[in-house]
């Protein structure tokens, strides 16, 4: 594969123009970057050339750095990338300081890398619909080739922080607006323009400016002090576990305090270390992981092309339904609601409304856009207008005979080739399907709460679920934005049979000791959104109890079946909807604990037989973090061998998009083997003994521990899937 190079051709108007090619995004690597270097120094020695225009091929400046060379570097097989000597000697005292001007023609992507070295040409033009970004710190990391230093010194302090630390791309007409580039012209115009760009530069028509030198639009230093300790407060409040903000924060100053060749050393420098952190480590992970979900074998490796999805309809406006409708509409695909009246069917119409109007209250959407999108939509009552859609996206209550009777209806109403799906999260799919004819196309679409906002979706299939329908999921998940995990048929699927331990452990633990809120302050503490107790009391008890019974049907050697939730259900406490659960709520829903939650436990604990444990009282967060979570691991580890996924690196994701564990922990499989299955595999038998078969290690942990083998590497030979 090749390695990428960059191309030059001179014109009669004495303009080199150097274009970047390494398809599909034109990333930069090693290679690319001397070739450029090569290709700039040959410029400035011919007397034919006057000036520099750098551009990409295909219509993409650059996508970046390629991020596959972090994990050999983290891997320790090749040399570190002398991010240094890039940053300084080639873009700075190259490219910035030459002789002879340089212009940089951006269209498609100018991110990261790319970005950067655009930021060292002395003019940019840019077409309105480019993207332009500098996404490091979503990879552990921060910018390296200079953009600490450039950034703030062309769009301001608070603009390139919140640019940087977001990760936040904007688009070529915001840009302009806010002076990263010079010029918005069409694309046909772009290299053209920008060849007369650089001529206008050396003809002194044009200003020839070095950004990394200009001071304008950097605030004073008192101000610019006080924004970055701002800065510092929010990055520490909102990633409490993660330094490299701060390290870039850092960064940025030393610039602005020490001068802007201080601030590249200190880049360089801080690159290169962050680059072996554990931090960065994940987060490269966790990228490649989600690029992995795509690719199912048996399915995607069998030249199927999607079919063309062109309606869809959606069968129940409740909150998921309406969500999913939402999510849809957004990405220009009509919708067809059905509800069983007219009442429930306009309470979903308003419902979508509000998620759409929520969009343009944050500035998201246009008036406009909003009124196009619901133009999508029709309601209906009956399925005499299914005829003409291609998927169908069941969304009703969880109850089995229900939606037995919809897909009776739907095998009826439908075409042959209609997609019939459903968003159930934990019913078997066969026995949804067992009353019809149609299981080759009866698949799960299964989307997290909320379904606008979360980013899964789990794609659930059956031994009998045809790989075409698998694919045209595949598609429309990618048509939508959302992140697919493509699982098999089983009580929960891979999300919520893995995490249905999570809840399960910490009320165990309660039983024998453990306090609820300290529970929950050591989960927040670790980076989930809200520890187990608080997500109870969102979902509500009612669904809490109906979801145990389902997995006490299916695997009852391992649920603890606790009496706290029909305890406080007994007193009219169902969660936050009803203003109490474990917390308090006020009318802002603001979660406060509740003194007199102590009194359910300890009913709990004499209906259980329960003496607390007085060393429990002892542990430490992190012991906390261990408890709730090894039994999690120890499932996920049943359902990797059981082929419910296709590898270990499909939960990682999972976890993360689904159920919010942080991303720069890897993943839950990924953490796991930080750990290493000795560990856990111990610390779990120690549980057992103590606390019954519920902590029993699985054989596929309790194998790996024995073998010293982690727990993500692959199944040799694979399981078949379910």
């Amino acid at each position: 594969m090749a390695a990428g190079t960059a191309s030059m051709v001179v014109g009669p108007d004495g303009v080199a123009v150097i274009t970047i090619v390494n398809p599909p995004v034109n990333a930069l690597s090693i290679d690319v970057l001397l070739s450029l270097k090569s290709n700039y120094e040959e410029a400035m020695q011919r007397d034919d050339v006057k000036a520099v225009v750098i551009t990409g091929a295909k219509g993409k400046f650059s996508g970046g750095f390629d991020i596959s060379a972090f994990g050999g570097v983290q891997q320790g097989q090749n040399e570190q990338p002398k991010v240094g000597y890039i940053s300084i000697d080639v873009i700075t005292d190259s490219f910035e300081g030459a002789r002879k001007p340089s212009v940089a023609a951006i269209d498609g992507l100018a991110l990261g890398g790319g970005l950067e070295i655009a930021m060292a040409c002395h003019g940019r033009i840019s077409t309105s619909t480019a993207l332009l970004g500098l996404p490091e710190l979503q990879l552990g990391v921060i910018p390296g080739f200079g953009g600490t230093q450039r950034l703030p010194r062309l769009v301001g302090l608070t603009k390139a922080l919140e640019m940087i630390l977001l990760s936040k791309q904007i688009k070529g007409s915001d840009a302009y607006a806010v002076g990263l580039v010079d010029a918005i012209v069409p694309r046909e115009e772009l290299v053209d323009t920008a060849r007369q760009w650089a001529l206008d530069i050396v003809d002194y028509k044009k200003p020839w400016v070095r950004s990394l030198y200009k001071t304008d639009k950097i605030e004073p230093l008192g101000e610019a002090r006080e924004i970055l300790k701002f800065a510092r407060a929010q990055a520490q409040k909102q990633a409490a576990n993660v330094q490299h903000p701060l390290v870039c924060i850092d960064v940025i100053e030393e610039g602005i305090v020490s001068g802007p060749r201080a601030g590249l050393l200190k880049e360089a420098q801080s690159f290169q270390k962050l680059l072996l952190s554990d931090t960065c480590k994940s987060l490269v992970h966790v990228f490649f992981s989600i690029r992995a979900t795509s690719k199912v074998p048996g399915v995607t490796d069998l030249g199927l092309s999607p079919r063309k999805v062109a309606k869809v309809a959606i069968i129940g406006g409740g909150l998921m339904g309406s969500g999913i409708a939402t999510v849809l509409i957004l990405s220009n695909i009509p919708v067809i609601l059905k509800e069983v009246n007219d009442k429930f069917l306009q309470s979903g119409i308003a419902r979508i409304k509000a998620n759409l109007e929520s969009r343009v209250k944050k500035g998201k959407m246009t008036e406009e856009r909003l009124e196009k999108a619901l133009s999508l939509l029709a309601g209906v009552l009956d399925y005499e207008s299914f005829k003409g859609v291609d998927l169908v996206i069941e969304a009703v209550i969880e109850d089995l005979s229900l939606k037995q009777k919809i897909f009776g209806e739907l095998e009826r109403y439908c075409s042959p080739s209609c997609i019939l799906a459903t968003n159930t999260s934990t019913i078997d799919l066969n026995l949804i399907g067992e009353k019809t004819n149609s299981q080759d196309r009866i698949v799960g679409a299964h989307f997290f709460s909320p379904a606008q906002v979360m980013p899964l979706l789990e794609i659930v299939r059956t031994q009998r679920t045809s790989p075409q329908v698998v694919v045209d999921l595949l598609e429309i998940g990618k048509k939508i934005r959302k992140t697919p995990v493509v699982v098999g048929n089983c009580t929960g699927f891979a999300v919520n049979r893995m995490f249905f331990p999570y809840p399960q452990s910490a009320f165990l633990f309660v039983d024998h000791g453990l306090d609820i809120y300290q529970i929950d302050r050591a989960i927040t503490k670790f980076g989930m959104p809200m520890g187990p107790f608080r997500m109870i009391d969102l979902v509500g008890f009612g669904v809490g109890i109906a979801t145990a019974v389902q997995y006490l049907e299916s695997f009852p050697d391992r649920v603890y079946k606790s009496m706290l939730l029909p305890i406080m259900m007994e007193d009219k406490r169902a969660g936050e909807s009803t203003g109490k659960g474990f917390y308090t709520y006020d009318n802002r829903r603001k979660a406060r604990p509740d003194p007199e939650i102590k009194n359910y436990v300890e009913t709990s604990r004499e209906m259980a037989g329960v003496t607390p444990n007085p060393k429990l009282r002892e542990v430490t967060d992190e012991e906390i973090v261990e408890m709730i979570f090894l039994p999690v691991v120890n499932e996920a580890c049943r359902v990797l061998e059981e082929g419910i996924v296709v590898k270990a690196s499909d939960l990682d994701v999972a976890s993360i998009m689904g159920m919010g564990f942080p991303p720069y922990r890897g993943g839950i499989m990924f953490w796991a083997d930080s750990l290493g299955a000795k560990y856990i595999n111990s610390k779990l038998e120690a549980w057992a003994d103590a606390y019954g078969a519920f902590f029993k290690p699985c054989a596929y942990l309790a194998a790996r521990a024995a073998s010293g083998t982690p727990l993500s590497a692959p199944i040799r030979p694979p399981k078949p899937r379910l």
